[in-house]
């Protein structure tokens, strides 16, 4: 029997799910910080379009309650189709189910509020249905508590989700750095959304690599890098 979780994130094996990222599930979550939550959603998405991984994104009940999904979100997907729906859990809905079915790749990269509702009845559902392999972004998702968030995780582990992060499915994907075709869209997400890391990444160019002194572009969208 094939291990296929043991097979790395790649380009060419994986999809991607954004599931109710929408200001009233923001507005419960408590298991992150809001902004750092939105911060790692966005970075996400900007590297599912750098590496063109099949993106499905997925709302409910958007005006009667949870309003439209974050316009930070739908600025890296213009032309998206966001997926409507009435069912806390996404695998109820046959437009999700088909577009999953459509990209053709089991491990499907998952980010969604809340993580104890719509993530793990998600997960649960289209691995056992669907016999998907997924791949939770633990901190580009939220819970209405942080014992919501962690006890759903465990939950999820323990019938087989892989627990990931964002930036380690960022950097999984690119993998070489000698892989020039992707660094620089990869540098430029790191230094807008890593924190830290993105901080290191500017002062090395700067005192290693002398660029010159650069204006911040606000709301840059990354375009997809051209295949061959």
């Amino acid at each position: 029997m094939t291990q296929t979780k043991l097979e790395v994130l790649t380009p060419q094996n994986s999809q991607m799910i954004f599931i109710d990222h929408q200001p009233q599930m923001a507005f419960g979550v408590q298991s992150i910080d809001r902004q750092v939550l939105k911060n790692n959603t966005v970075g996400l998405a900007k590297a599912a379009k750098v590496f063109r991984i099949p993106t499905t994104i997925t709302t409910v009940e958007t005006e009667s309650f949870s309003g439209f999904a974050y316009p930070e979100l739908l600025d890296v997907f213009p032309d998206a189709k966001v997926l409507e729906r009435t069912s806390m859990n996404s695998w109820d809905d046959k437009k999700v189910r088909d577009s999953l079915a459509a990209a053709g790749r089991k491990k499907v990269v998952a980010s969604g509020n809340w993580t104890e509702v719509c993530n793990l009845t998600f997960a649960l559902c289209a691995m056992l249905e669907g016999g998907y392999e997924i791949y939770m972004v633990s901190d580009a998702s939220g819970g209405t508590t942080k014992e919501a968030h962690d006890m759903a995780m465990q939950r999820m582990i323990q019938a087989g989700v892989v627990p990931v992060t964002w930036q380690q499915v960022l950097l999984e994907w690119q993998r070489d750095w000698a892989r020039r075709d992707t660094y620089d869209a990869v540098m430029a997400i790191v230094r807008e959304h890593s924190g830290a890391y993105g901080m290191g990444v500017d002062y090395a160019y700067t005192m290693v690599h002398k660029a010159p002194q650069r204006t911040a572009r606000k709301h840059e969208v990354l375009a997809p890098v051209k295949a061959g």
